[in-house]
């Protein structure tokens, strides 16, 4: 075992002393010693039962014949984060919590971890730490939020705040519906309600096998997440017995299967950041943004859930969850190995029953195409992401007049203050990973184009990035980002500007020479931060079209 190293021999004499000193017994110490990587916070809605989660893995740590530790892992909840500048500290967290993991787990030398994790940057933080380590490990995604009522309508945390705020700028809401929406719209603990960032990274580490079958969708607040958390601490010491890692999990062939299943979804345009970030932790460079577009036209949409439908996380847990859309997508799924010990395969054959009214059959599907859609042109040479499943049929061919923004600050005050014609193109520059830095999700202005009844007058492209809770035509990721001298920083209001989703084209409709032009007179600016993490990050982060993860 790993853990001899620290508790075996006479040399280690001080080394056990300390670890008596928490409590254990020496019968403890000659069990598997298993981290439990903890992201509770009392901050984050989606962690807050984590600590009774925590219980439940211990349980079954220790039934399996392990012995557990609890460590922590910081969290940041997107939502509270959005808008300002907390919101430059989320990417760049998803580094530090890999960091953190690392250093814990190979600082005290352990035989494997249970990663008990919910929201947005931290599994694929955690993930990341995962496939860095490679030692036996397991993830516990702590579950969906439960559906919001207000006078009998059911409410979705984006929809009926963030969108909210739009349609009181319109006049739409008065302020005392809006208070009411906003007590109501998040009843509980959980990931919120609908395929955002947070439920559609859960989705994925489930489809590439890293987790229990049906941990992604079932709800925190019941006792099947218990039962299944307890099942990953017994899992986990068997894989630590079978020296089962993370690289014989997470490989091409089960980051393609994530990348199929996140298509058939429709998910959130953040999981490419995180996929591709993944696949570059594990040096499988094959991943890339042209796999996302290829296997999008291979895979059709067959889940329509918030922001892009009506129907919520809980209705695709009673749908079947993702063993069900497994079943659905058959074949064009490639078999392989999970951690739970069955296979693709094994899962797919086990599943009895399948809601057609949430996941529907391949031959009636929303869309022949996936959820996802990679865009290039002369605005995008190194690509630019769109949730094609999000956007109306009217608006997938757009034309209209750049309106150029250098923050999502003064983007928004332009919006909430009606200075944006109807056929506007909205561009809002250095938001990318070293400008921002940090690529800051826009769901602010996003949802509030949404709220006042924007949507389909209007487009918006950034070189930052988009909470999953978008929806119309919004592309983001622009790269070569604005900071770096891209195309993007060369925008000037008036300027004609191309979306073709159908033919993935993203197009600033001016000359080549009067774009060197404006190259030539290009000035670089100033980093906006020279110290802490986000100076670190402003210096070392990749392209978004490489998963904008620190070198």
């Amino acid at each position: 075992m790993r853990s001899n190293r620290i508790k075996v021999g006479v040399e280690r004499c001080p080394h056990r002393a300390l670890l008596f000193a928490t409590g254990v017994t020496r019968r403890a110490l000659d069990r598997p010693l298993i981290g439990i990587a903890s992201a509770f916070s009392d901050l984050v809605p989606g962690h807050i039962y984590m600590r009774e989660l925590e219980r439940f893995i211990e349980r079954g740590i220790e039934a399996g014949g392990g012995t557990p530790f609890v460590f922590g892992v910081p969290a940041i909840c997107d939502g509270i984060a959005m808008g300002h500048e907390g919101m430059r500290f989320s990417l760049p967290s998803r580094d530090v919590i890999a960091d953190g993991v690392e250093a814990v787990v190979q600082g005290h030398s352990l035989d494997g971890v249970v990663f008990l994790t919910n929201c947005d940057k931290i599994t694929p933080g955690m993930l990341m730490a995962a496939a860095r380590l490679d030692i036996p490990a397991i993830f516990v995604t702590a579950g969906p939020m439960l559906s919001g009522r207000y006078r009998g309508k059911k409410l979705a945390f984006v929809r009926d705040t963030f969108e909210a705020v739009g349609r009181y700028y319109k006049g739409d809401l008065s302020l005392e519906e809006l208070q009411d929406l906003e007590m109501e719209a998040c009843p509980g603990g959980g990931s919120c309600q609908g395929l955002y960032t947070a439920n559609t990274m859960a989705c994925l580490t489930e489809a590439m096998g890293m987790s229990l079958p049906y941990c992604a969708t079932s709800l925190a607040v019941s006792a099947e997440k218990r039962r299944i958390a307890y099942e990953s601490g017994m899992r986990i010491v068997e894989l630590v017995h079978a020296g089962v890692t993370p690289s014989q999990i997470i490989d091409l062939v089960s980051l393609r299967n994530a990348i199929r299943v996140d298509l058939a979804l429709g998910g959130s345009t953040n999981t490419i950041l995180h996929l591709l970030a993944l696949a570059r932790e594990r040096e499988l460079e094959e991943i890339t943004l042209s796999t996302f577009d290829e296997l999008s036209r291979e895979i059709p949409h067959l889940v329509m859930l918030e922001p892009a439908g009506d129907l919520f996380m809980e209705d695709l847990h009673w749908a079947g969850g993702i063993p069900a859309l497994q079943r659905v997508l058959g074949e064009l799924l490639e078999d392989h190995a999970t951690l739970s010990g069955k296979s693709v395969r094994e899962i797919q054959a086990q599943v009895e029953y399948v809601d057609h009214n949430v996941i529907r059959p391949r031959e009636n599907p929303y869309s022949r195409e996936g959820g996802l859609a990679i865009l290039w042109g002369s605005l995008a040479p190194q690509g630019a992401v769109v949730k094609q499943s999000a956007v109306r049929p009217e608006m997938r061919v757009f034309r209209g007049k750049a309106l150029c923004f250098n923050s999502e600050e003064e983007a928004m005050e332009a919006i909430t203050g009606n200075l944006v014609p109807k056929g506007s193109v909205i561009v809002i520059r250095y938001e990318g990973p070293k400008g921002g830095p940090g690529m800051r999700e826009m769901l602010a202005p996003t949802s509030t184009v949404v709220g006042m009844g924007l949507s389909e007058h209007v487009a918006l492209v950034t070189d930052g990035r988009f909470s999953g809770g978008t929806r119309g035509p919004c592309v983001g990721h622009i790269a070569p980002e604005a900071f770096e001298g891209g195309p993007i920083a060369l925008v000037q209001d008036g300027d004609e500007i191309l979306i073709d989703i159908e033919a993935r084209k993203l197009e600033l409709l001016v000359t080549p020479e009067e774009l060197a032009e404006r190259k030539r007179n290009f000035t670089p600016p100033l980093p906006k931060y020279t110290r802490g993490v986000l100076s670190r990050y402003t210096q070392l982060a990749r392209s978004a079209s490489q998963g904008a993860a620190m070198r």
